[in-house]
């Protein structure tokens, strides 16, 4: 049985060289894995930011099945190395579970947004640094294909 994945990013890449580089890793998983990437629009610009996370956030909870396992982007996520990063891959697949990795917009992610994935999934933290939501998008999909090459035993990874 292949490993499904699902990704939840909100708004569309507007950077080229970002969204070709995010459509290389997706299709690169792909080929190891069963991902679906699906976008929330994101809101209006005219929008203050607080009120742009609130709506962006009840778009992604309405658009979370209940069977998934929220995992969001976030700076006060933990830590994972791709290898743990490859073990809870695996440990999801093995529980027949489904992880959906989140992706905020520009101004990151609800509270509420947060609170779910807390509760029923993760927080997950790509480093103390602080990226922009389209290169998260990038970085994320690089680690989640090295992840599915660590479960696979391919020569991606590099010890």
């Amino acid at each position: 049985m292949a490993a499904q994945l699902q990704c939840l990013f909100v708004g569309k890449a507007r950077e080229a060289s970002l969204r070709d580089a995010a459509d290389l890793y997706a299709l690169k998983l792909s080929r190891l894995a069963r991902c679906e990437v699906a976008l929330v629009k994101d809101a209006a610009s005219s929008l203050p930011a607080p009120e742009k996370c609130l709506r962006e956030g009840r778009d992604i909870l309405a658009r979370l099945d209940a069977r998934c396992v929220p995992v969001a982007l976030d700076e006060r996520g933990e830590n994972w190395s791709s290898r743990e990063l490859a073990a809870k891959l695996k440990a999801w697949e093995d529980s027949a579970r489904t992880p959906c990795f989140i992706v905020g917009g520009a101004f990151g992610l609800s509270d509420e947004v947060r609170e779910r994935a807390k509760a029923t999934g993760a927080l997950f933290s790509l480093g103390r640094i602080t990226l922009p939501h389209e290169l998260a998008r990038v970085v994320l999909l690089e680690q989640l294909y090295r992840a599915a090459s660590i479960n696979k035993g391919l020569p991606y990874h590099h010890d």
